[in-house]
Order: C-alpha cells, then sequence, then structure tokens
C-alpha cells in the first residue's frame, strides 16, 4: 500500500504530463450524518434527480462544490484542531475551511438542515453567497461538530471531477432537528441504517465511504483515508 506524502497543496495524482492532463477536480464536500444508536446509527441519504450531468439516479450524502464565499462563512465554533490539521497539511487555511463549510452549507440547501449554533453576536456585514439562512437566524456553521472520515478524488477519465472531503457529525448537533426537505438536487430523502444504504443504487465511492464509517464506528481513531486513481489503477493511502 502506498504512503501518502504530505504536502501543503496537493497536485491532482492523475496528471501526467506525458500523456496530458485530465480535468482538474473541483473541490467539494459531504456531509453524512448520523442519528440513533452510536453503534448503529441511521444515515441521511438522498437520489439524485435523473437529469442530474453528475451520478443522475444514484443514492447519495448531501453535498456539493465549494463556492468561494464558503471561504468566508459565519462560523459558531471552529474546527476542530486535529481535523484542521489534516485539512491544511493538504490545502491552503482558506481552502481547508471553505471544504469544511461548504459541507454544512450544502446540506442545508439538499435538505434544510443547520448544522449550526447562535452567533455570540449579530452579523454587521452582509451575509457570503449562500449563507443568508444562517445569519437571518443568528447562526453560524457548526464546524466543531465535523469529523473528516475520508476524501476522494473522482477517476481522471470522468468529464466532471471533484477532490471530496467527507466528513460525519451526529444528528443531536443540528438545530431543532426539523424534518428533511427534498430539493431540486436531491430528491427522496431518507434515514437508512448502514445495512439498508449498502443494498441502495450507490456510486463505488459511496459505498466504500459507507465501509469506512461502519469500521469508523469500532475504530474513531482509524486514520483517514484517501482515494484517488493514477496510471490506470485505483489507490488508497492515508492522510
Amino acid at each position: 500500500m502506498t504512503r501518502a506524502t504530505k504536502h501543503k497543496r496537493d497536485t491532482d495524482p492523475a496528471d501526467n504530463p506525458r500523456k496530458g492532463r485530465a480535468a482538474r477536480p473541483k473541490l467539494s464536500a459531504t456531509l453524512i450524518l448520523l442519528r440513533g444508536d452510536p453503534k448503529n446509527p441511521q444515515i441521511l441519504m438522498g437520489k439524485r434527480a435523473a437529469g442530474h450531468g453528475f451520478m443522475p439516479s444514484k443514492t447519495v450524502f448531501p453535498g456539493g462544490k465549494a463556492e468561494r464565499s464558503d471561504t468566508f462563512a459565519p462560523s459558531a465554533a471552529p474546527l476542530l484542531p486535529e481535523t484542521q490539521a489534516v485539512l491544511e497539511r493538504h490545502l491552503p487555511p482558506g481552502r481547508a475551511l471553505a471544504a469544511s463549510a461548504a459541507a454544512i452549507r450544502e446540506t442545508f440547501e439538499e435538505t434544510g438542515l443547520l448544522l449550526a449554533r447562535p452567533l455570540d453576536a449579530p452579523r454587521k456585514t452582509k451575509a457570503p453567497k449562500g449563507w443568508e439562512g444562517f445569519t437571518t437566524r443568528g447562526l453560524g456553521a457548526d464546524l466543531g461538530a465535523l469529523r473528516l472520515t475520508a476524501r476522494a478524488i473522482t477517476p481522471p477519465y470522468h468529464p466532471k471531477r471533484f477532490d471530496t472531503w467527507f466528513f460525519t457529525a451526529r444528528a443531536d448537533d443540528l438545530i431543532d432537528l426539523p424534518e428533511c426537505v427534498a430539493s431540486s438536487e436531491l430528491e427522496g430523502l431518507d434515514w437508512y441504517t448502514l445495512k439498508e444504504a449498502q443494498v441502495l443504487d450507490l456510486p463505488i465511492i459511496t459505498s466504500i465511504v459507507l465501509d469506512e464509517v461502519q469500521k469508523r464506528l469500532g475504530e474513531p481513531n482509524r486514520p483517514i483515508p484517501f482515494y484517488f486513481m493514477k496510471n490506470g489503477e485505483h489507490h488508497r493511502v492515508w492522510l
């Protein structure tokens, strides 16, 4: 197994000057919400719209592309030091913040669920794009509730590629835990046990990450895996 090399700014492992460059992956993030029994939790998942250009009709976790505005996300609780340390070994600080904040913002946009806490003081400046639903409620992202679980880059033969950071959080940390609201991005939202989720129509990486979630329930200090393809071969290294 290949060992991970620590970089301040990672290059795409698929880049190969002799064969040309694969499409540059876009930074993205996913939030895996867990509720109920800590040893056998339920996980929130939804089905991507059939007309979507990436993984149509597949069942996935909430998430999406990090935006520039996520770098300026209102935060009510900082990342855990260990989570921030891993992210910043591979991303500049602003991009690390954007990746973690995007997981929370995208989950709100796709499900209506808020992983947030009250801000210490009302925000005096205009909210960054996409964060109005937080600041109008006097809320900021609860980055401290996030636990880093995995990272994966879409293989180079895909026309759309993402450098995705997978986080978990407990549903107990959601504000009020309202009913999920389906969106144009994610339909048929529901809670599934790990066993139920594995028989759904899943992308390969989603199935792999579900296995990782299962392993981490019994081994919370397990290293963070990073999945990617290089020279036609799949790799897993540890972050």
